[in-house]
């Protein structure tokens, strides 16, 4: 299989180009896809054009890699539940704008259908496009506003999260199914060049969404949230979502909130998400109840996580600290893995996640599409030369090879996943 290239004529319309075959990129190279690579669009997924960039292609005739001069280039989004293993290939013109926050994977054309280069990691529905009716979403939310007229965060989670923005979690919280968000705390430690609540107005790029601007309390956090764990199918409750900062810094709160919930109610887990900047307070909240902790990374090597994250009186160490406590109270550890192909399956970076998963007994990587502009997140952490990798599948196959407990996936599990993680979820 061989796809066509796909080009924008900067008017939302996209078409092939029969003289050039699709392309991938890993890191700064344009490179072939192998045909296996290759995966319908999924369900959910769109196009993008992308403005003053020009698509990078093989020329039929010579087998050449050459640039696409009709149009702009074409790159796809990718739904929850699949992971790329290409980006689009392009080359930028001096001035281009900063593409935003999304996730730019490599498309084409083939017998008259848009593929793209992935891999569907995850079996879970839960974020389904076709498993959302607005109009239930809608219903959930009204029932819920009359039922908790009072509380902040389940309006915030209504106005903001479901019905503005309409993220997943949120719009499941309001379906009344598993798992459902805890925004927690307005701070941060960690100042993201990729964070998507929060921007300096002399960036480039725009936060996608607004922050919570308030401290929700124990109560708040309660009451809304033992009801969930009581009453939906597979029910998680999770502090860290991506309208807030870091959770940690409200650990007081959480701990008093996972104290409470565990009074009224055994169902159920509770998890949190977090860049596990706070070791002690991790441990508070393991002894307090809690199951599960996710720890974003955009890399386990040190000098490119402190790149991208510019920690706050933290360290990297720390972070795999966060994760070795977790082993210690026997809780579930997993990875929010940033995956930049070219990056995530480095030579240096495979090794470096070898060690962190003999370390921290890992038990799951959730193999997360980098949202961010590839050109502008490599010149920002300083990066001109990637080195060599040795690409995003055969990365996640050694480590099944070597690690045969570790799973993978795209979502936290619940507690019936943890206790018995279906093989077929994995990879």
């Amino acid at each position: 299989m061989q796809p066509y290239l796909l080009y924008s004529d900067g008017k939302g319309n996209i078409f092939e180009d029969t003289s050039l075959y699709a392309v991938g990129r890993s890191g700064w190279d344009a490179l072939p896809v192998a045909p296996e690579d290759w995966i319908l669009l999924p369900d959910g997924g769109n196009l993008y054009e992308l403005p003053q960039r020009a698509g990078i292609g093989i020329d039929v005739v010579t087998g050449e890699l050459r640039l696409c001069d009709k149009g702009w280039a074409v790159a796809a989004f990718i739904p929850p539940a699949h992971t790329g293993l290409h980006l689009a290939a392009y080359e930028t013109q001096a001035g281009a704008e900063t593409l935003p926050l999304h996730c730019y994977t490599a498309a084409g054309w083939y017998q008259n259908q848009f593929y793209v280069t992935a891999i569907r990691i995850e079996k879970d529905i839960r974020q389904e496009a076709k498993g959302y009716d607005e109009g239930l979403v809608k219903e959930g939310v009204s029932h819920l506003l009359t039922d908790y007229p009072h509380n902040r965060l389940v309006k915030h989670i209504a106005e903001n999260c479901a019905l503005t923005y309409h993220c997943p979690a949120a719009r499941n919280y309001f379906l009344g199914r598993w798992e459902c968000p805890i925004p927690a705390s307005p701070a941060c430690n960690a100042n993201c060049l990729g964070c998507i609540s929060f921007q300096p107005e002399e960036e480039t790029i725009l936060a996608a969404q607004d922050r919570l601007s308030f401290k929700p309390t124990v109560a708040e956090i309660v009451e809304y949230t033992v009801p969930h764990l009581e009453s939906a199918p597979f029910p998680i409750v999770s502090f860290g979502q991506g309208c807030e900062g870091e959770p940690l810094l409200m650990g007081e709160v959480l701990r008093e909130s996972i104290i409470e919930m565990r009074k009224h109610t055994a169902k159920g887990s509770i998890n949190i998400n977090t860049n596990g900047s706070k070791p002690e307070v991790v441990e508070q909240l393991f002894k307090a109840g809690l199951d599960s902790i996710r720890v974003s990374l955009n890399s386990v090597q040190k000098e490119i996580y402190t790149r991208y994250y510019l920690p706050n009186n933290y360290q990297f160490e720390e972070v795999i600290e966060s994760l070795k406590i977790a082993d210690k109270y026997k809780g579930w550890s997993s990875l929010n893995y940033f995956t930049f192909p070219g990056m995530t399956d480095s030579v240096a970076e495979y090794e470096a996640l070898r060690r962190v998963i003999a370390d921290t007994n890992l038990r799951m990587i959730q193999w997360r599409n980098f949202n961010i502009d590839p050109d502008w997140y490599l010149g920002k952490i300083g990066v001109t030369d990637t080195g060599e990798f040795i690409g995003i599948r055969q990365m996640m196959d050694l480590l099944q090879e070597e690690f045969p407990k570790l799973k993978f996936g795209y979502y936290n599990p619940p507690i019936e996943r943890m206790v018995n993680f279906d093989s077929d979820f994995a990879h």
